[in-house]
């Protein structure tokens, strides 16, 4: 019995599997998109109504301007790549909120934040478009359901999200939370060295998707590396180090400049 279940399980996670766009990741997928965004959307609008959004400024502008050029050259990617289901799950939104702190964040979805802390490392559009870039990778690979997939099964052992929120809605909350890098107590945390890594490689390539140049990705994260002197800015209290960050980016630049059309 216990085999037969085992084999049941194997087959489940295997037919439950999903492909990263361009990296080609095998990646776990029980849990659909559609299932999650009542949950990004009530959290993405708690976070709205908790910080001042200052989206109307010039660099909110900025942001805003930055945000809508990726996601639609992303979005046109998409589409010829055959992702149109993929493309339905984006409602994208793109928003600066006052706070020193230098970081930026994506939500299922395409729920874009950045906060004015980071503004200054950005310097312009391009540095914009490099973080931009990174934060709608992680929407785009689904990393947040990903994380959730996995969650759900090593915490409940379910694959159906609504029989989780119905048999543990509390634990359910804090998988989710983790799963989109975000902790009640603790703010924003990080996605895993995994993650990051996908999200800078495609990041790097979907700026030049959009006409900004990817060789200015690896001087932001010079400048990035070097913002908060001895303690790293929160953007970067993620597992890569901002060496093998550069290093990664430098690798597959030759990979992002085919796609890369100055505009």
């Amino acid at each position: 019995m216990k085999k037969i279940i085992i084999l049941l399980l194997t087959g489940l996670v295997v037919y439950s599997c999903a492909k990263v766009p361009l990296t080609g990741r095998n990646q776990l997928a029980m849990v659909d998109n559609a299932e999650i965004m009542p949950l990004v959307e009530e959290q993405y609008d708690q976070v709205l109504k908790e910080n001042k959004v200052v989206t109307n400024t010039a660099d909110g502008q900025s942001v805003v301007r930055v945000g809508k050029r990726i996601s639609a050259a992303v979005e046109a990617f998409l589409i010829q790549e055959g992702y149109q289901e993929l493309v339905e799950t984006f409602e994208w939104e793109f928003n600066l909120l006052e706070s020193d702190q230098v970081n930026a964040w994506c939500m299922p979805g395409g729920l874009v934040a950045f906060y004015t802390g980071i503004m200054p490392v950005t310097q312009n559009e391009t540095g914009i478009a490099v973080v931009m870039g990174h934060e709608v990778a992680h929407a785009v690979a689904s990393h947040a359901r990903e994380r959730m997939s996995n969650g759900l099964i090593a915490n409940m052992g379910l694959s159906v999200l609504s029989t989780a929120m119905g048999q543990n809605p509390t634990m359910t909350q804090q998988i989710f939370l983790q799963s989109v890098g975000m902790g009640s107590q603790l703010g924003m945390l990080s996605f895993s060295r995994k993650h990051e890594l996908e999200a800078d490689e495609l990041g790097l390539i979907f700026m030049a998707m959009a006409g900004y140049d990817p060789r200015e990705a690896p001087i932001f994260w010079e400048r990035m590396s070097s913002a908060g002197g001895e303690a790293p800015p929160e953007f970067l209290s993620t597992h890569p180090g901002p060496d093998r960050r550069i290093e990664r980016l430098n690798a597959n630049m030759d990979k992002a400049l085919k796609y890369y059309n100055p505009q």
